[in-house]
């Protein structure tokens, strides 16, 4: 799928911390905020990683806002108001990573076989949200970021549902970007060998919609388009 342009009011570089700075694969190193936009709109499950008395890791869906409240534009993740993870991550530091992947390199040695991909880590700490407000805006920000255009054609969400909902949000103020592209790097004497080497590219593909039992009417224009611009066929 192709990203999504995102523009900001909050557009620096990525300025590695002392947290951030990539000790491995520097070269790899991507400095452009809109890189880590890129990541945000292409990626649909971020980690969520939290020290609960020992190291915990959720998958989950996300939302993002550049301009946010939060240092650098707020990322949202959501859940029951029971999970462990959510409530215990209130203010205190968090990891957030995300990884598109992009191919499978085939080199001409074992050592050599990669990956390509676009990866971010985010560190920070996450803040409970609380205001309604806020956390309505983030819901819909994790409904659009799924379907994009999805949370203006449903129903209000209802005060149940806000009570019932834990919402963190993580500032993107420190963040790395890396990521990898083409084909393999051999040594020299495994190009004078000889030998196959290249790349497998990879990338996600929808089917059509499928609708449920008791759906009315045709499919919505924007689960439509999302379906289409993921590729799928015979829309």
């Amino acid at each position: 799928m192709t990203a999504v342009a995102t523009t900001s009011t909050y557009d620096p570089p990525l300025s590695p911390t002392a947290r951030t700075t990539v000790t491995r694969g520097k070269e790899r190193v991507v400095s452009e905020r809109a890189a880590l936009y890129d990541v945000l709109d292409t990626a649909l499950i971020c980690h969520l990683g939290v020290d609960v008395g020992h190291p915990l890791v959720l998958p989950t869906a996300f939302g993002y806002d550049p301009d946010g409240p939060d240092a650098g534009g707020s990322l949202y993740v959501h859940g029951s108001v029971a999970s462990r993870i959510l409530t215990r991550s209130s203010e205190v530091t968090v990891c957030v990573t995300l990884t598109v992947l992009d191919g499978l390199v085939a080199a001409r040695s074992a050592f050599h076989h990669s990956m390509n991909y676009r990866s971010a880590v985010i560190l920070g700490t996450a803040r409970l949200v609380t205001d309604d407000t806020e956390k309505r805006h983030a819901l819909d920000l994790v409904i659009d970021h799924m379907i994009p255009g999805r949370a203006s054609t449903l129903r209000p969400h209802t005060r149940k549902e806000l009570a019932a909902t834990a919402i963190v949000a993580v500032p993107l103020y420190e963040a790395s970007v890396k990521a990898r592209a083409g084909g393999p790097v051999d040594e020299p004497e495994d190009y004078a060998a000889g030998g196959w080497a290249g790349h497998i590219p990879l990338h996600t593909v929808a089917d059509s919609p499928i609708p449920d039992e008791q759906a009315v009417g045709p499919v919505p224009a924007e689960v439509d388009d999302c379906a289409a611009e993921w590729g799928a066929r015979g829309l």
